[in-house]
């Protein structure tokens, strides 16, 4: 097994311009795969509401949920870094929430890091988390948490008043100590140059190929989930046909009695 990786390291792979590689992972199973291929982060999405619980939006995800799922994770991972995300309604009351709720997570699940949305408005919360020891993770651009506000999974800061403010919010993210940030359906050149403002990775969804990291819903870049084929998704395999026609050959062996057979039983 290969060195562990922490916020250093990745902070010491923007320095030497080594990409940073990141998926979602819900379970214990796919986390244990996708740690040993050597990923280098695991994030325990809040995307959990939609490819696991079939929820139209990441709203309705609890806090007992993600610790839930970060726990299935963490046992699964030896070597690369777990950021947790902070569902809705677990930070954006007030810094004290938002405390509680990542000391829970961390004390918990024994991850790594959080991650929460929005740039200015969670300033403080994200400075006092960092002030108790806990790594934060921001996320700027199309912030899923608030589609209800922007009505559209349109790409995020196309206007100049949106993206002046996505340049000012990263900077203080970083001031307030974020270690990295995830930029989410941004103009790729906007992610560029925001990438080279700051000195903490940046891991791109949606955002071009000048972030200095991608990240990928798992369930999407391996063609589990089918109805979700947004541009910048590439499928790395079709698992749902292949699961399908799986499934379909057992039940034909089970029906035609031709499973289990004589090596198959006791």
């Amino acid at each position: 097994m290969s060195r562990k990786i922490t916020t250093h390291t990745l902070r010491q792979f923007k320095e030497t311009g080594e990409k940073i590689s990141m998926i979602t992972a819900y379970d214990f199973s796919f986390a244990k795969i996708f740690d040993e291929a050597g990923i280098d982060v695991i994030l325990v999405g809040d995307s959990a509401g939609n490819v696991i619980a079939g929820h139209e939006t990441t709203l309705p995800v609890t806090l007992d949920q993600m610790v839930y799922h970060a726990r299935c994770v963490v046992r699964a991972v030896e070597r690369a870094l777990i950021v947790v995300d902070l569902p809705f309604g677990a930070y954006q009351s007030n810094s004290e929430i938002a405390l509680a709720s990542a000391i829970r997570i961390m004390k918990e699940t024994g991850a790594h890091a959080v991650k929460l949305e929005g740039g200015e408005e969670v300033i403080e919360s994200v400075k006092k988390m960092v002030s108790a020891g806990i790594p934060v993770m921001g996320h700027l651009g199309l912030t899923p948490q608030s589609i209800y506000q922007f009505g559209t999974y349109a790409v995020r800061a196309k206007e100049e008043a949106e993206a002046a403010k996505l340049k000012k919010d990263i900077l203080l993210l970083q001031e307030a100590g974020a270690f990295a940030i995830v930029l989410e359906k941004i103009p790729a050149a906007l992610a560029a140059e925001v990438t080279r403002s700051v000195t903490i990775p940046t891991i791109g969804i949606g955002a071009g190929a000048g972030c200095d990291g991608q990240v990928l819903v798992m369930h999407d870049m391996l063609g589990i989930s089918t109805e979700f084929r947004p541009r910048f998704v590439r499928r790395y395999l079709e698992l749902n046909e292949s699961i399908s026609s799986a499934i379909k050959a057992y039940c034909k062996d089970v029906k035609q009695g031709s499973f289990p057979n004589e090596n198959e039983s006791y």
